[in-house]
């Protein structure tokens, strides 16, 4: 019996030792069950937004919409106006936040793009066709976009997205963590990471799942707004990183017009030298400064018969040398080869052409 018992126990230790080996290697070739080896909800969440709040900087990319524009970042002069922003827009946005007042900001969204630098109180500006949009169509309004050009401009960086509930740590943890989690989803993967989902009703927010656990990702549900904007699909990354963010040269102050290239428009139109040739002139007011065009301004004189409105001949004379902010000078040119057409039966008009800056 005693013989018996001990092939018993031998047999029962043996298969306890296979029952462990065959354990082990199963565990070694899965996930460990129960969350065991895995972070917590909690050192996910604290990692998120204590690397959001010590972060000396980071970038974020994505997209998201929008009731409305962006606010015209400028103070246009007396006169210029504005159009009305369109109900929704959809954006892509790349942010480059340097702490604790330094930005970089470039807004794409339909055919006008919009680039900003923000340094501590100071805000520029640049987007040709944004600007375009957003001044008005009147001939003084667009007369200053066209001197502007491609160049910076000055303003205020009020009308902005400020996206705080994204980018301040305990902001973020309150709005999307915490008892806004209601849901888990481990090993998803972003952009190649490992990461972790905690889902809740206003959105799903993926923290990287190796420590910092640094965010990732937040996706926003359909219908929620955050910030004034809903609809947002954005990464996180480049923590720490520098981006070299400084202020550009050569701006332009929409509230000083004497900081912009030449914008002249014609006060008056001489005809009293006309005849046969005929020497023409016009008074020319400069609404803006001296510096910076691409090229002279021109002024194209047209001369159209006054009964059919034909074009009967045309000269052209630069503005050479330019003069002061709200100064006038005079221009003329001589329109040859009107074929005998009488000076008393023509209208004679004045063009201005500033070509403003590059």
């Amino acid at each position: 019996m005693a013989t018996l018992r001990s092939v018993r126990q031998a047999k029962q230790a043996a298969a306890a030792a296979l029952a462990v080996t065959a354990l082990t290697v199963a565990l070694s070739a899965c996930d460990v069950p129960f969350g065991l080896g895995q972070p917590t909800t909690r050192a996910l969440e604290s990692g998120a937004a204590d690397t959001l709040t010590a972060a000396k900087s980071f970038e974020i990319t994505g997209s998201y919409t929008e009731n409305g524009d962006p606010s015209l970042p400028v103070t246009p002069a007396s006169g210029a106006r504005r159009t009305a922003p369109p109900p929704t827009t959809s954006w892509k946005i790349d942010l480059q936040l340097v702490r604790p007042s330094t930005e970089h900001l470039v807004l794409s969204g339909g055919s006008a793009d919009l680039e900003a630098i923000v340094i501590g109180g100071q805000a520029f500006f640049r987007g040709h066709q944004f600007l375009s949009e957003h001044m008005g169509s009147d001939p003084l309004s667009q007369n200053l976009v066209r001197a502007a050009g491609n160049a910076w401009w000055m303003g205020s960086a009020g009308g902005l997205p400020r996206l705080t509930n994204f980018i301040d740590g305990g902001s973020f943890r309150t709005t999307f963590l915490g008892p806004s989690a209601t849901q888990r989803f481990d090993h998803v993967s972003v952009d190649g990471l490992d990461a972790v989902n905690l889902s809740g009703p206003r959105a799903d927010v993926f923290i990287a799942g190796a420590p910092p656990h640094q965010i990732l990702r937040v996706h926003l549900k359909h219908g929620v707004v955050v910030d004034g904007i809903s609809d947002a699909d954005l990464r996180f990354g480049n923590f720490d990183k520098d981006f070299g963010i400084a202020a550009p040269g050569a701006v332009i102050d929409f509230s000083n017009l004497s900081t912009l290239p030449p914008v002249y428009t014609v006060v008056s139109v001489d005809t009293t030298g006309c005849g046969s040739p005929c020497a023409v002139s016009a008074v020319l007011k400069n609404l803006g400064g001296m510096g910076g065009a691409k090229a002279a301004s021109t002024v194209t004189f047209t001369m159209s018969d006054s009964a059919s409105g034909r074009v009967v001949g045309s000269c052209q004379a630069q503005v050479k040398p330019d003069v002061g902010y709200n100064a006038t000078t005079t221009v003329g040119c001589t329109i040859s080869n009107l074929s005998g057409q009488p000076a008393n039966a023509a209208i004679v008009t004045a063009t201005a052409d500033n070509p403003g800056r590059a």
